[in-house]
């Protein structure tokens, strides 16, 4: 530890004091006037310092359990980002808030930001991934929500951004409000900050390597590194916050992350406890060292924060757990889980759970039943041997939730499908849902080809591996049009576009109901200049996605390799009227109105585009070039 960190640890623990300390008496508990809650994406909580964790990097965690609340047995409602976010704002199970996967926006139903903007509270959030974009619900309630995640060294809108700069917006607004001790008192705040580091490619990823750590830096020691790195993070915001003794801090995960338990990789199909327990932590007013034996739920944080800030957060599935914190046991209850992941991403059986006392039941086509007693891994299903326990609990899960999905499904937009795929999800075409759960497939029996997706989705293949793995993906599953529109563009960035082609043709026959596979089917009949073919091949995907402005725009290029300057401005023209962070389009735009001999429209079109290319991109060279040229 270094003197800067010993400093903000002593810091930090003087405002715990200041804050936890009961009053004399037997006097009634402080009340909390601030709310700041912090998520940890993908993040296990035993590989945190204060759950057990000997190697753990996590000071910022460890030191607000200390002298805080820590629960010890927490988990999501979904192993999933979404969901689980809306859970832990709503208090209701994903039955309730029907955000039942990445991509399906949550329904309008109270929440924190709701309820305490109602009560005058100021509010504020900065997230760090797409899937918590504004567009799927979260955002109501939030005088601020900042999920602005910048672009790419392409140009292109990224999809995650650093925790750093999630953590400099958060504390350049809280420094923006009155501090005590100004008078009158300043309104009371809620602040929730979203950090998305831990999630897969972990590390650097110019050295990445697969799963099982056979070449280079071991995944786990790049997973830890990622999460020293929220940690940190975490840190500057808390001691940001010092000042604000009147404040209750929450600290969480929205779901674990599996390495090869149950024959998983990164978190989403299964609902074993390895991606559904999570560190859950509460600090502040009247509160005190406590540790919490008792299972609870993500679900019960929303309740449980709107006890202590003396609000109502209405028709929630979980419960104020502040009981807890005297050392008071909870009654006995039942707690659920899901994951729709498997029937939308890839039509298997949805999986749900309940945990019930020291029984876990999950419901699928092979039901398992787990003696959490003396099988806290889950590896012994005892389902057969204890058919009553089963069919109780069987009848209690469906009580939660069916095992069909009704109402708005997942988002159609192509741009929200190839942003989440970029992070790892929607894997595969989404499927009918009014299909019975029992006549599709089980996940357990998919679990090594699930295993083998997760490894391709989440970013950890590259180069050779990656088109390996997916060649024994298509292999074994040769329906699976989303792996061979992955193996087509995988084949095209290694320069193969002989056998780059046949793969998109399978993608197609599969389908799979996306512009993706002509785009690319399109680039590799442009290369061998079969310019009809890739004219055809474009108008199926404008067919399937007519506004798509990535279709769109290659049409334009077709146009302008043909000579049809005119039809190739006004294609080019549209694409980014649809959208104009499309900086490949304004290029081609240029080199449009240049073949034309319309040097001024050319040269205001780069020097636009040199505006918005980021100082490092590779491609300023070559527009540079073309500004010479047209001098």
């Amino acid at each position: 530890m270094n003197a800067r960190n010993g400093l903000w640890l002593m810091t930090t623990v003087a405002v715990a004091v200041a804050v936890a300390g009961m009053s004399c008496g037997g006097a009634e508990r402080p009340r909390a006037r601030n709310l700041v809650l912090i998520t940890i994406d993908t993040l296990r909580a035993d590989h945190v310092g204060a759950y057990g964790y000997a190697r753990a990097q996590t000071p910022a965690l460890d030191e607000l359990a200390r002298s805080g609340v820590r629960f010890d047995r927490a988990y999501a409602a979904a192993p999933i980002t979404l969901p689980s976010h809306a859970t832990l704002l709503t208090g209701r199970y994903p039955p309730g808030h029907g955000a039942r996967d990445n991509g399906m926006a949550m329904q309008s139903v109270p929440t924190l930001a709701t309820v305490l903007k109602a009560r005058g509270f100021k509010t504020a959030a900065f997230v760090a991934a797409f899937p918590l974009d504004h567009q799927f619900g979260l955002s109501r309630g939030f005088d601020v929500y900042s999920d602005r995640l910048g672009r790419d060294a392409t140009g292109r809108p990224a999809n995650e951004r650093p925790a750093a700069q999630v953590v400099d917006e958060a504390i350049a607004w809280l420094t923006s409000l009155p501090a005590p001790p100004a008078l009158p008192a300043p309104p009371a705040f809620f602040l929730w900050i979203h950090l998305f580091d831990p999630h897969a490619p972990y590390g650097d990823a110019s050295v990445n390597t697969p799963f099982d750590g056979a070449q280079g830096r071991p995944v786990l020691d790049r997973y830890d590194e990622d999460i020293a790195t929220a940690d940190r993070e975490a840190g500057r915001l808390l001691k940001a916050l010092a000042p604000r003794t009147d404040t209750l801090v929450v600290a969480a995960s929205d779901h674990g992350e599996a390495f090869g338990e149950h024959g998983e990789y990164a978190h989403s199909i299964f609902i074993y406890d390895t991606t559904l327990r999570v560190p859950l932590i509460m600090n502040g007013p009247g509160l005190r060292a406590v540790v919490v034996p008792d299972a609870v739920t993500l679900a019960d944080v929303a309740p449980t924060i709107a006890r202590l800030l003396g609000v109502d957060l209405p028709d929630a599935n979980g419960i104020d757990i502040s009981a807890t914190f005297s050392g008071r046991a909870l009654s006995a209850r039942e707690l659920y889980a899901e994951s729709f992941a498997p029937l939308v991403e890839f039509g298997w059986a949805p999986l749900r759970a309940v945990r019930s006392g020291t029984w876990k039941y999950i419901a699928a086509p092979t039901p398992e039943l787990y003696y959490l007693e003396r099988d806290s891994a889950e590896q012994t299903n005892v389902a057969s041997g204890q058919e009553l326990i089963a069919r109780s609990l069987s009848q209690r899960v469906s009580q939660f939730s069916g095992d069909t999905l009704v109402g708005p499904g997942q988002s159609t937009d192509p741009k929200v499908t190839e942003r989440l795929r970029a992070l790892g999800y929607v894997a595969g075409a989404p499927s009918a849902t009014a299909q019975s759960a029992m006549s599709r497939p089980d996940p357990k029996d998919r679990r090594d080809l699930a295993a083998r997706i997760a490894q391709v989705t989440s970013g950890e293949l590259q180069g050779a591996a990656l088109v390996d793995a997916l060649e024994g993906i298509v292999r074994d599953d040769p329906r699976n049009g989303q792996a061979f529109v992955r193996l087509g563009y995988a084949r095209l960035q290694a320069g193969d576009c002989a056998r780059a082609e046949p793969a998109f043709r399978a993608a197609a026959a599969a389908g799979l109901p996306s512009a993706d596979v002509y785009l690319g089917l399109a680039t590799c009949l442009g290369r061998r200049r079969d310019l009809s073919g890739a004219e055809a091949a474009l108008a199926s995907a404008q067919r399937l996605e007519p506004d798509n402005p990535v279709v769109v725009a290659n049409l334009g290029i077709l146009q302008a390799s043909k000579g049809n300057l005119p039809a190739a401005i006004d294609s080019l023209t549209r694409a980014i009227a649809l959208d104009p962070s499309l900086l490949e389009a304004r290029f081609n735009l240029a080199l449009a109105y240049a073949r034309a001999g319309r040097r001024d429209d050319a040269g205001v079109t780069a020097r636009d585009l040199l505006a918005r290319l980021p100082e490092n991109a590779p491609q300023r060279a070559e527009v540079e070039r073309l500004l010479k040229a047209m001098k």
